[in-house]
């Protein structure tokens, strides 16, 4: 007799969601193609149908997290709109947002050591989200003179560094972390600290 799985229409989806909810619960390399298969209610051998490996079910994640990423960082860019500043500061939550919402996929993404090379499609979904923030950075530095205007590419990666750090130290419960810093506030405060160095918000802001 099949199993269930058999008969839901989408096999490869099906696996993906167990994955995702076996990589937030165990972690990237916690888990086996068994107890995604398990997961997704079909035999083991079933997963060789669209997966070779482990791997490729993480990277297929990958690409539907920067796909999602991508759409959230846009809406709160767009949503932030007409002011350049709000709209910059709103990309930065929305990156935050997203790894507390969606933490498998996050993990998945950023954490799992799949390259954005991997695959053409990774490469060109993690481009377009760095797109997203890098066009909130270049309208926002346009108000700094051109001169002293750092590239849109530097200033975004900077910001997405800070939330990345912010992600890892402080939103995701990380062992052992004991502190008094709501990640929301901490992330605002940093980018307010970054902004006032390039001269973005007066300093008695």
């Amino acid at each position: 007799m099949k199993k269930q799985g058999y008969h839901h229409g989408n096999l490869r989806q099906a696996l993906i969601d167990a994955a995702l909810a076996l990589i937030t619960e165990k972690g990237p390399t916690g888990f086996t193609l068994s107890e995604a298969a398990k997961g997704a209610g079909v035999t083991p051998a079933a997963v060789y149908r669209h997966f070779e490996g482990r791997e490729d079910i993480i990277a297929a994640a990958a690409l539907q997290g920067y796909a999602l990423f991508t759409d959230l960082l846009d809406h709160a860019y767009n949503n932030g709109q007409p002011s350049a500043l709000a709209a910059f500061s709103a990309t930065g939550r929305a990156y935050l947002a997203f790894a507390r919402r969606y933490p498998g996929y996050y993990i998945a993404m950023f954490e799992s050591g799949i390259s954005v090379n991997r695959t053409p499609e990774i490469a060109h979904a993690a481009a377009r989200a760095r797109g997203v923030l890098e066009t909130a950075a270049s309208a926002l530095a346009a108000r700094i003179p051109q001169d002293k205007r750092p590239p849109a590419r530097l200033f975004s990666a900077h910001v997405m560094a800070l939330s990345h750090g912010v992600v890892e130290l402080f939103a995701r419960n990380s062992p052992g972390t004991n502190h008094p810093f709501d990640p929301e506030d901490l992330l605002e405060s940093g980018i307010g600290i970054y902004l006032r160095g390039l001269g973005l918000i007066p300093t008695d802001c």
